[in-house]
């Protein structure tokens, strides 16, 4: 199975863009950009659009058809690749949520929602019915999710707003990624654990300076909305720089390797940006490597997500008229983007 792993790895991770492939999805034609699509695995994108179909429930399909693939050779590793994938209804939990907020019609909220196939473990129709936000939370503390939202009810019910609800969904998911790698990391190794050490490390310092620097929220509550760690960001580092009142403080404060790689950052996408161009040179080294297939396979998964966000911001750009350069920014080719127009970006087709 590990052979069969990992030329499963090899066959798809041919298809992952080439840098150079940037410049085609940010200035092509039409033509060029489908040629581009259809060789990278993602000719569906375009049908989907066509058809009116959401790009957010597009791109969900092509990485659910990886994970599935994956899965079935993963062994002891299919539990964490199945955790992987909640995310995903984790989108649609938050569509239901954003919905039963804002109260807008259940028929609406629906055709936001990615079907999950035999990994759907929420009850999607009884939540869509539910009368408000409480009889929702209650609901779903009869689910697989009862533990993840009994963490974001208190966060919601001490701050009666989507933002923290989101925030301690998304805390609390990505401390149960954690749990469930901590054996995988003892007998896969290094590779492994390096790839989820910075894959944690980042998302935890790009949202303590968001939190605490554009949010403007105090260090206790950003703390509190951080993911549990042992990594070298760990959860005691990140509760001394939460208290810090200047980035520039917590990134002279921050371990190695970050303080050398962030010693020149200016400003939170900056910081953002930069990790996640170390984080794909360690993802390509493991995919690179002879080490164990799993771990290649999970290099591959977070490449290939990197490569939909990108796809996804190129597709949102050329569909809204946006000016060239910003797309090249979303791309990362150059420099970052302000946090407006991240946003405008982010939204969903």
């Amino acid at each position: 199975m590990d052979n069969y792993l990992n030329a499963r790895v090899s066959l798809m991770a041919s298809r992952l863009l080439r840098e150079d492939e940037l410049q085609v999805l940010a200035e092509g034609s039409a033509d060029e950009r489908t040629a581009l699509l259809e060789r990278a695995g993602l000719s569906q994108l375009i049908g989907d659009l066509e058809s009116g179909r959401y790009l957010e429930q597009s791109i969900i399909r092509a990485q659910l058809a990886d994970i599935l693939i994956l899965m079935r050779a993963a062994g002891d590793a299919r539990n964490f690749l199945q955790y992987w994938a909640l995310r995903f209804e984790i989108t649609n939990l938050k569509a239901i949520i954003r919905g039963k907020l804002s109260k807008a019609p259940v028929a609406m909220v629906r055709q936001e929602l990615s079907d999950m196939g035999f990994l759907t473990s929420l009850p999607v129709e009884e939540l869509l019915q539910t009368e408000d936000i409480d009889e929702l939370l209650r609901r779903l503390e009869t689910t697989p999710y009862a533990d993840m939202v009994r963490f974001a009810r208190r966060a919601f019910e001490a701050q009666p707003r989507l933002f923290d609800l989101d925030a301690a969904l998304d805390r609390r998911y990505y401390h149960g990624l954690v749990e469930r790698a901590r054996p995988l990391e003892d007998t896969l190794g290094t590779s492994f654990r390096k790839i989820m050490e910075l894959h944690i490390d980042r998302i935890n310092l790009t949202w303590l300076l968001r939190f605490r620097f554009t949010y403007k929220l105090p260090p206790a509550q950003v703390y509190y909305l951080l993911i549990p760690s042992h990594y070298p960001l760990s959860s005691g580092v990140l509760k001394d720089l939460s208290v810090l009142d200047r980035m520039e403080d917590m990134l002279e404060r921050l371990p190695q390797p970050y303080h050398n790689w962030l010693e020149d950052a200016h400003g939170v996408n900056h910081v953002a940006g930069i990790l996640e161009a170390r984080f794909a040179e360690r993802a390509h080294s493991v995919l690179r490597s002879s080490t164990p297939a799993f771990s290649r396979a999970f290099a591959y998964l977070m490449l290939r997500d990197r490569d939909l966000r990108r796809v996804r911001a190129a597709l949102k750009g050329w569909s809204l008229g946006l000016d060239t350069q910003i797309i090249r920014q979303a791309l990362g080719l150059d420099g970052t983007l302000t946090s407006g127009e991240q946003t405008l970006l982010q939204g969903a087709l």
